[in-house]
């Protein structure tokens, strides 16, 4: 994927240079050059311009214009989007979604979370069965989460946001548009519940909106676009938890069956899991102040 996006990138370049060295044969196509260069890194901003572009240099008629327009389809800035589940992103596949991240191409990454994997905690080893899959490794594996959005926001130069569909639509099309926008590497990551969890798909959102609730799944944004105009590029956009945390997870098969087997080790684990949920909301809702900008 980023191969692809290499390529296009560096075919795009190319005739953007050879844009600019038509610039000066007339006014009407020096307007349309100005128009396409001034969006040229803006996704939304600039397909109307590329439309318009193109249509000037038809109309120019000369070699230089028919030469740019044989490839006139990579003149719009394009959005570039990978999509993955968690076992890629967070285990088999994890160096080359990090090689995406750092290379600081502009590629949008969306990674769909159904915390299913050996690293999300949905299994004892990759060579687990699927039985042990949905019985959530019955014994109660102790092996904290790693935060891709974490790692990826400590580049500081990657457009980050971890979204739920169900619990706020908004801020999920919006982390969308901001992405797709971002002239740089983002990464979106989804809360998707999986129907080895115990959740019918007619109810999927709704369970998106328990876990936000109870502080299970946080959901923020982070822009370094809004650092570089001098304001903060980190948006919480989770409210504090207001569910019960143990509550919602006991709801789900991967919980309920540790619960059945172990009963004291589930409420022991399901009681620091709770009391990790404020920290990490804690902790989240302290990066706004550690983002904003001096004087604020």
């Amino acid at each position: 994927g980023l191969g692809m996006q290499i390529g296009y990138e560096t075919v795009r370049a190319n005739l953007i240079t050879k844009v600019e060295a038509l610039k000066g044969k007339n006014a009407d196509l020096d307007a349309a050059i100005d128009n396409f260069l001034a969006t040229k890194n803006n996704t939304k901003a600039n397909d109307a311009p590329a439309k318009a572009l193109v249509a000037a240099l038809e109309a120019d008629g000369s070699a230089e214009a028919a030469e740019i327009l044989k490839d006139k389809q990579y003149l719009a800035k394009k959005s570039f989007w990978i999509f993955g589940g968690d076992g890629w992103a967070y285990d088999i596949g994890y160096g080359g979604l990090d090689h995406v991240l750092a290379s600081g191409h502009d590629v949008n990454v969306m990674v769909f979370d159904t915390e299913m994997y050996s690293n999300t905690g949905g299994q004892a080893s990759k060579a687990s069965n699927i039985g042990e899959v949905c019985q959530f490794a019955a014994a109660g594996k102790e092996i904290s989460k790693k935060s891709l959005a974490e790692i990826a926001m400590s580049y500081g130069y990657v457009y980050v946001a971890q979204v739920a569909m169900g619990a706020n639509a908004n801020q999920c099309l919006k982390a969308f548009q901001e992405a797709a926008a971002y002239d740089g590497p983002s990464i979106i990551i989804c809360y998707a519940p999986c129907i080895n969890h115990g959740i019918k798909m007619p109810f999927n959102q709704a369970e998106q909106k328990k876990a936000v609730a109870a502080g299970y799944w946080n959901l923020f944004r982070f822009n370094p676009d809004l650092a570089k105009a001098g304001k903060n590029p980190f948006t919480l956009d989770s409210k504090a938890p207001s569910a019960d945390y143990v509550q919602f997870i006991e709801g789900e098969t991967r919980y309920s069956a540790l619960k059945r087997s172990f009963p004291g080790k589930a409420e022991q684990l399901f009681s620091i899991a709770a009391e990790n949920s404020i920290e990490k909301y804690n902790k989240l809702a302290a990066l706004v102040d550690f983002y904003a900008p001096k004087g604020e």
